[in-house]
């Protein structure tokens, strides 16, 4: 196998022999020629290059694997705030759960409350109105009692007056038929 530097000094010297020939035989040669190079060993491109070329080549590669860092980096912090945000809403589902857990507890503790309170009320409502009614009944009964003492008592004291009256009009009519007579 030869060297691309040998077949390009030969390619040179065929193109000087063929510039007598027509442009389609020149354009042929050319194809030919450009198959050869794109053909040619990476290892013989790879020989001819200069430090210059490996230095290029090197930063060229580091620079790749530098985009390639920064890529993954960029994939990592993307798929860390993806999960950060996952994580915030089930923090914040909790949240909700939480809180409508407290409110339903709240609102059974209030029903409860309510109802203790009104069956202590409804309760109440009924002692007070027993006590009532006995402290009634007592009343009527002690008025009833009052009533007929104070009938019996004038009563009495009318029996009594009328017996006076009686008395004094019988000593009245003595006196007077003593008179009388």
């Amino acid at each position: 196998m030869t060297s691309p530097r040998e077949r390009t000094k030969k390619m040179s010297a065929e193109v000087e022999l063929q510039a007598e020939n027509s442009p389609e035989e020149v354009k042929a040669e050319v194809e030919e020629i450009q198959t050869e190079v794109e053909e040619a060993p990476v290892e013989a491109v790879e020989r001819a290059t200069s430090p210059l070329d490996e230095v290029m080549s090197q930063a060229e590669k580091a620079y790749a694997a530098y985009m390639e860092a920064e890529r993954q980096v960029a994939r990592a912090y993307h798929e860390n705030e993806i999960q950060v945000a996952k994580a915030y809403r089930r923090a914040e589902q909790q949240a909700y759960r939480s809180f409508d857990a407290a409110v339903a507890q709240a609102l059974k503790e209030r029903e409860e409350a309510e109802a203790e309170a009104l069956k202590a009320r409804e309760e109440a409502i009924q002692r007070a109105d027993e006590a009532f009614r006995g402290a009634k009944e007592g009343s009527d009964r002690a008025y009833d009692a009052a009533v007929a003492q104070a009938t019996q008592a004038r009563q009495d004291d009318v029996e009594k007056a009328w017996k006076v009256r009686d008395e004094t009009i019988e000593q009245a009519w003595q006196i007077y038929s003593k008179i009388a007579r």
